[in-house]
């Protein structure tokens, strides 16, 4: 049975973990395939709400194998506190393999991404300072020490001792911070965390190999998103990996022949976390109403999200990179009392008129959206779950996003919850 991946079109925070959470239920497996504790899924389940960080949302599922893939980068930390949380509120993660070859994000890296954000001062990228940038950029300098890595002392201690020797050189001359303790951070790696990381690790490829061969179904599941993407996205305002579905592969260790299926997750606005372009951000009252009706604050740093209208350009862009199938777009609801809705159809820069994302870091950014504007429905549709009872301006909004991006939209959410959603 082919693989399916839930990637995000936008920003960030679409709604993947409803998404996913929603096709959860016919699944085997549920594979995290990059990022790392930055990103948060939100799922509401029977009211009760679960932010899962580095988790992937299968594990809610009592029959589904939760994997985290090579191609995360991994707080071990953070992931022991996340399972013993979600295990004091009845949910079993026993089941949960972690590659032995995700990269670990460790002190230092902590350490060095809080301290270069401040010192980048206004021209800062807004990380969520969680070491995630510092421990891909040690994996491609190939200094980074692996999850397996804990179940050899010798190999362990001898990585570490190379690594800061490098990097106190870094805390003490560039940012004059003291050293830190090759001992210090063996014994808290070696002595508390690897007993309790060493049974989750598993050769999570040959694990979905061998179920892609026996005809499992297993679901790729992307944290960030498109425009997030290090190669795909707004550089440098981005994440250190690659959430696209082309980094569904090289995260999971399926072949891109064995996914049959790529959902793409849009939110019926957008938001952005951090700096960075936004055409069609919102500054005003409607901006305001957004964040309050949405929610928008981040899962796992609480920060206020930029606002904005759909924007059909971006989405192009999204579903020509990531070979798109199906659409899933989330928080209709939000929109419920505005009078009138914007659509960006297209960008206008220096005279010209883009219907296509610019190549140019410089015109995106000088970008000025051109809007097309729809009437709203101004009327509560958080309890709609049939197409037929959607208001007739909400389904010509569905219908215009799936006419100018030639894509179907297969769900609509109508809140936060599982049973809130329109199949369509």
């Amino acid at each position: 049975m082919p693989a399916t991946v839930v990637l995000g079109t936008q920003w960030g925070d679409e709604g993947k973990g409803k998404v996913t959470d929603l096709l959860c239920g016919e699944m085997d497996a549920v594979v995290r395939y990059q990022g790392g504790h930055n990103a948060g899924h939100t799922i509401v389940v029977e009211g009760e709400s679960f932010a899962l960080q580095l988790l992937p949302s299968g594990v809610l599922y009592p029959d589904v194998t939760p994997v985290i893939g090579n191609g995360v980068v991994v707080d071990p930390s953070v992931l022991l506190a996340e399972i013993d949380a979600v295990g004091q509120r009845g949910v079993d993660t026993s089941k949960l393999k972690l590659s032995g070859a995700a990269h670990m994000i460790m002190p230092y890296h902590l350490e060095i991404d809080r301290l270069t954000e401040r010192y980048l001062g206004k021209n800062k990228l807004g990380t969520t300072k969680r070491g995630i940038g510092p421990a891909y950029a040690d994996k491609a300098s190939r200094i980074g020490l692996r999850i397996q890595d804990l179940t050899d002392e010798k190999i362990f201690r001898q990585k570490l001792e190379v690594v800061l020797k490098e990097k106190n050189q870094i805390l003490a001359k560039i940012y004059n911070r003291l050293p830190l303790s090759v001992d210090a951070i063996a014994a808290d790696y070696l002595g508390r965390i690897a007993p309790l990381i060493a049974p989750m690790i598993a050769d999570t490829v040959g694990f979905l190999q061998s179920e892609y061969k026996r005809g499992s179904k297993i679901l790729l599941e992307g944290a960030q998103a498109t425009f997030l993407d290090l190669d795909h996205g707004t550089y440098p305002f981005v994440t250190s990996s690659n959430p696209t579905a082309g980094g569904a592969c090289t995260g999971s260790g399926l072949g891109p022949r064995q996914i049959d299926s790529v959902v793409g997750v849009a939110k019926a606005y957008l938001t952005r976390v951090g700096s960075g372009p936004f055409p069609t951000e919102l500054t005003d009252e409607i901006g305001d109403l957004l964040v309050d009706r949405g929610r928008e604050y981040g899962t796992n740093t609480g920060r206020r999200r930029r606002t904005g209208w759909f924007d059909l350009v971006l989405l192009g862009q999204a579903i020509r990179i990531n070979s798109i199938s199906e659409l899933a777009i989330t928080k209709l609801d939000v929109l419920d009392t505005l009078e009138t809705i914007k659509v960006c159809v297209a960008y206008e820069a220096d005279g010209e008129v883009f219907d296509t994302l610019p190549h140019h870091q410089s015109v995106f950014h000088r970008a000025k959206p051109i809007y097309l504007e729809l009437p709203g429905w101004q009327c509560d549709t958080t309890s709609v779950s049939e197409v037929a009872d959607l208001p007739s301006e909400a389904r010509r909004f569905i219908e215009l996003i799936e006419e100018r991006s030639e894509t179907r939209v297969g769900f609509v959410g109508t809140g936060p919850g599982r049973d809130q959603l329109v199949r369509m």
